[in-house]
């Protein structure tokens, strides 16, 4: 249990510094769609990656806290976090790492946020767990969090322009292509969902269901009342 709470502090360690160093990279590239430097920091909190990257450092922070969590919150962030820096990693590595050449303190916060991040996010919840934490009910809150994304960007996008990314860049490919990106990136994050909800299983044989009704337990811990049958 104490090396899983290092682990979950580190990785929360990692996503602090690589977010704080992308904010400070991000301010003093001049030149952009945005002049001021505070609206360059504030539009990098746009990004899935940052997004997925403080979800999943924010509940490893809470489990290097206190490592046992059942809360249907909890249990949606985590997964949420989990499954969203999955995809952080692999859509980067997959479509957009050949479309830039980072050095210096962009390229430490690139492989931070990138790849360091979701490699010990995923490593971490294989290890750690929490485990019996993924259900149906839970893929299901999970996924509000990609859709808000998606709605957001597409709203903001066509407001002021800014889309962060390529594939989901209307004026460059339009929405019919953008609604086809999109797709198959949900495919994969619910792909990724049940294939946790499995493994979880699995690795959590012998553990309690923390859907599991609690009356058994109730009942075995109430005090006998006496002279009553």
């Amino acid at each position: 249990m104490r090396i899983a709470r290092v682990w979950f502090g580190v990785h929360a360690l990692v996503v602090l510094i690589g977010v704080v160093t992308q904010l400070f990279v991000t301010s003093g590239v001049m030149g952009g769609r945005y002049d001021s430097a505070a609206a360059r920091m504030a539009n990098v909190f746009a990004y899935f990656t940052i997004q997925s990257n403080l979800i999943v450092g924010f509940t490893s922070l809470l489990l290097a806290i206190r490592p046992l969590r059942t809360s249907t919150v909890f249990r949606a962030l985590r997964l949420d976090g989990v499954l969203a820096i999955a995809v952080t990693g692999i859509v980067f590595h997959l479509v957009l790492a050949d479309l830039q050449d980072l050095t210096g303190w962009a390229w430490v916060a690139d492989f931070l946020l990138h790849t360091a991040s979701p490699l010990l996010g995923v490593l971490g919840w294989l290890l750690f767990g929490p485990r019996r934490a993924v259900t149906p009910r839970i893929i299901g809150w999970s996924v509000v969090y990609p859709l808000a994304w998606v709605a957001f960007t597409l709203v903001r996008g066509a407001v002021d322009g800014f889309y962060p990314y390529p594939f989901v860049d209307v004026t460059a490919i339009g929405y019919g292509r953008v609604a086809v990106n999109c797709l198959v990136i949900a495919v994969l994050f619910l792909a990724l969902a049940f294939g946790a909800m499995l493994l979880d299983r699995l690795l959590g044989r012998g553990l309690d269901d923390p859907d599991e009704p609690r009356l058994r337990r109730d009942v075995q811990h109430r005090p006998a009342e006496s002279g009553r049958e």
